[in-house]
């Protein structure tokens, strides 16, 4: 009883923590540009350094947290859904699913991701929904179910290699939206606008509900199959509402932001090294985890080569690969091996 009080204690620290982090990151991005850090309330005074700021770096801002809570929300419903993990949206071919459905519809229309027409950022999201869902059955299919981890994982790489080699080829065939969607591959919160922050923050808040009433299947599936259905838990069909939240989430970030990896893989591992709380508070935390990581991301590839900037999916690329291996050598320790 004691512990349970405990954890809890420490679930409630870090969602302040992370709340208070993200209007920290938030103030700072709104105040960071080309030339550096710049002091809010002295812009206030200059009506364009203001709409730079209000139509610009505030949404950017805005929509990495976003995006990232998306991604990590992702990553934990993976993991839950799967029991793996080293489940996320890129490995298991969901990612790169919206992002051939993205490619196919901005092939369709002829439009740009940094288009801000609501039309098209509710095509993009749409088409990327669309693809992760064929992406997640395509991998369920040739992994034969979730009940083989290597295999799984197996499938995600090879569903994902080959989806992304067909966005490829298409893209090289589509010279007049190349530029496009060469950027857009690369991830970067640069493209997003107030229309996209209104998109994602509306998939947000359906996942997370969701979520939240699919958390207990959760649980059960994380005591096992037999477990599970010993609950009378409908199985099947649960299932199948994950892997919507867990496409919807995961193509609402790709179809605003591009191809950003590793957040949804390390949000939940961050938040489980911290504390221990049921898969209700996983998921919440793992969103806001996510979303101070890729605002912290999106700070770091303004910043680093100032006035030029990294796309932020190149950034998170390296750390979390290197955050990868470290789960990796790690977990070999812990084995022995």
């Amino acid at each position: 009883m004691a512990l349970h009080l405990q954890q809890g204690r420490r679930a409630r620290v870090l969602t302040l923590a992370l709340l208070l982090a993200a209007l920290l990151l938030g103030a700072l991005g709104a105040a960071v540009g080309s030339t550096g850090v710049e002091r809010l309330w002295q812009l206030a005074d200059d009506p364009i350094a203001w709409q730079i700021v209000r139509d610009i770096r505030l949404p950017r801002t805005t929509g990495a947290w976003l995006a990232g809570a998306l991604l990590g929300l992702a990553g934990a419903v993976a993991q839950g859904l799967f029991r793996n993990p080293l489940a996320d949206p890129w490995l298991l071919g969901s990612a790169s699913g919206a992002g051939l459905g993205v490619a196919l519809a901005l092939g369709a229309i002829g439009g740009s991701p940094a288009a801000a027409a609501w039309g098209v950022r509710l095509g993009l999201t749409g088409a990327a929904f669309a693809g992760a869902v064929a992406a997640v059955l395509l991998t369920l299919t040739l992994a034969r179910g979730a009940q083989h981890t290597l295999r799984l994982l197996l499938a995600g790489v090879i569903v994902g290699m080959v989806l992304g080699a067909i966005k490829d080829l298409f893209t090289l065939s589509s010279a007049d939206i190349l530029q496009a969607l060469v950027v857009f591959m690369l991830g970067n919160t640069a493209l997003v606008g107030w229309n996209a922050c209104a998109i994602m923050a509306v998939a947000l808040v359906g996942c997370l509900i969701a979520a939240r009433l699919l958390a207990p299947v959760l649980d059960g599936l994380a005591l096992g199959e037999a477990t599970a259905a010993s609950l009378g838990l409908p199985l099947p069909a649960m299932r199948a509402a994950l892997v919507a939240v867990l496409s919807l989430a995961t193509g609402a970030a790709v179809a605003q932001t591009g191809l950003i990896a590793f957040v949804g893989l390390a949000a939940p591992h961050l938040v489980r090294s911290i504390v221990k709380t049921t898969h209700a508070g996983l998921l919440m935390l793992s969103a806001f985890m996510g979303g101070a990581l890729l605002m912290a991301a999106d700070l770091l590839a303004r910043w680093l080569i100032a006035p030029q900037e990294l796309p932020v999916g190149v950034l998170t690329a390296v750390l979390g690969g290197g955050y990868l291996l470290f789960l990796m050598h790690r977990r070999s320790r812990g084995s022995g091996r």
